[in-house]
């Protein structure tokens, strides 16, 4: 499962497996090591993985499906009302995320969008 997310949140950011090695300080080889299932990472690796992509260890596991809850379980509550909301208000809230998400990759980056 650990490699299955791990690819699926690698592609989902557009990198390679040498940017996210490069981007974790891992080579390649052990960054396709993970996904393919041949290595695990220690604790410590773990949680730079799970930091990087901001999501929780459980999810990167295979233990949970939410990544929403990771830092605030309000959230979570917040995101399953959205469930509840019209098809319109949802694709709103869908844009305001992606929204948030540009904004905060680029604050990770050091890069200002125009």
């Amino acid at each position: 499962m650990l490699g299955e997310n791990l690819r699926r949140l690698r592609k989902q950011e557009g990198l390679t497996m040498k940017e996210l090695g490069q981007k974790l300080h891992l080579a390649e080889s052990t960054i396709s090591g993970y996904e393919i299932g041949n290595r695990t990472p220690d604790y410590e690796t773990l949680g730079r993985i799970a930091d990087f992509f901001e999501v929780s260890i459980d999810y990167l596991l295979g233990r949970s499906t939410d990544k929403e809850l990771i830092n605030n379980p309000e959230l979570g509550l917040w995101f399953k009302d959205i469930q509840d909301a019209s098809p319109e208000k949802q694709e709103e809230l869908r844009k305001f995320w992606d929204f948030i998400n540009m904004k905060e990759k680029d604050r990770k980056t050091g890069e200002i969008q125009k």
